[in-house]
């Protein structure tokens, strides 16, 4: 039976199947992991254990190590950038006089992307948002509407965020569904099953990096 491990990203509830590989893993232990896009900092919430063969779908994404010093104050250091981005954001919302109300802010492990998570009560077009937010953060940016319950799990509820709607991705194209971080220990629901809370996808135009 595969050796695996459970990992969760930033204290929310749902946890992903990882192969530790060589490594001797325990609970609690901070883990920097391979995922779909790059490099996360996990909490593992179940060590090292088997599970059944049918209940894995190979290839696992891998534990690349147990987390050093430097890692954990890379992701202090992203805490601190998140608060200073959520400012910041609400200011260049409240100059573009757009109706919506951010929620969250994340920062990728490796620094390379930042995710805004907002409410609103209809659609929103934040184009020029965008525009200024790829400016002052020389980054790649994502805006995500999610659902007011889904903003309450995302602040720290007894849910999980796992698929919030992508409605603008810079650079670059616009995946067709979600990316989770790395593998479900139960299988994973069609969107249209995990999303019943949020509002209908609306994908605005994509814009590129080199037109900003």
């Amino acid at each position: 039976m595969p050796n695996v491990v459970n990992v969760r990203f930033r204290n929310r509830g749902k946890s992903y199947y990882f192969d530790p590989g060589e490594l001797t893993v325990q609970t609690g232990d901070s883990l920097v992991v391979e995922t779909s896009k790059g490099l996360e900092l996990g909490e593992c919430v179940e060590g090292c254990h088997e599970v059944p063969e049918e209940g894995v779908v190979q290839p696992l994404k891998s534990v690349v190590r147990i987390a050093t010093e430097e890692d954990l104050r890379i992701a202090e250091s992203n805490r601190r950038k998140e608060k200073s981005a959520f400012g910041l954001c609400e200011e260049r919302i409240k100059a573009h006089g757009l109706d919506m109300k951010l929620v969250d802010v994340e920062y990728s492990f490796e620094g390379n992307k930042i995710l805004f998570f907002f409410t609103s009560d209809g659609r929103v077009d934040f184009r020029e948002l965008v525009k200024d937010l790829a400016s002052l953060f020389h980054t790649r940016i994502e805006l995500r509407q999610i659902g007011v319950r889904d903003g309450a799990k995302l602040l720290g509820g007894p849910g999980h965020l796992r698929a919030a709607l992508l409605l603008l991705h810079l650079p670059g194209g616009i995946p067709a569904r979600f990316h989770p971080h790395g593998q479900d220990p139960e299988p994973v629901p069609e969107p249209h099953q995990d999303l019943r809370h949020l509002r209908a996808a609306h994908v605005l135009p994509e814009i590129r990096a080199g037109r900003l």
